[in-house]
C-alpha cells in the first residue's frame, strides 16, 4: 500500500500556508508556532530547525519530542473529515494540527484552542 503524498510533503512548504491563514484573520505567526509547539512538544528552536531542514510531515511528527496528551480532546471536521475518526496515527496528527490552525483562524481564544485534560 502506498502512503499518501502528505507524508512526503515538506512541512516547511505547508507551514507558510498555516501562518497566512491565521494572519488573514488577525492572528500571529507566534500563535501558530504556539499551537504547533503545544501539539508536538517542539521548542521554538527545534521547530525552526525542523523548518530549516525541510523535514517531511512523516518525519516531523515521528521526531516530535512529546505529543500533547490533551490532543485527543480535539474533535470536529477538517475538509469534511472528522479528526476523531481518522484511524492512521500520523494522518490523525496532521488533522489535529489542521483543526488547531482552523480554530485559531476562526478567532477562538488560545485558551480554548489549547485544550487541557
Amino acid at each position: 500500500m502506498t502512503k499518501h503524498r502528505i507524508y512526503t510533503t515538506s512541512f516547511a512548504s505547508v507551514y507558510p500556508l498555516y501562518v497566512a491563514k491565521a494572519k488573514k484573520k488577525g492572528r500571529t505567526k507566534a500563535e501558530v508556532d504556539g499551537v504547533i509547539c503545544w501539539l508536538t512538544g517542539y521548542t521554538q528552536k527545534k521547530l525552526d530547525a525542523q523548518l530549516k531542514k525541510q523535514a517531511d510531515f512523516g518525519t516531523f511528527f515521528a521526531q516530535a519530542p512529546k505529543m500533547n496528551a490533551s490532543r485527543t480532546l480535539i474533535e470536529g471536521a477538517v475538509c469534511g473529515v472528522r479528526v476523531e475518526n481518522v484511524k492512521e496515527p500520523t494522518r490523525r496528527e496532521i488533522r489535529y494540527l489542521d483543526k488547531l490552525v482552523d480554530e485559531l483562524a476562526k478567532g477562538k481564544a488560545m485558551e480554548k484552542v489549547l485544550r487541557k485534560a
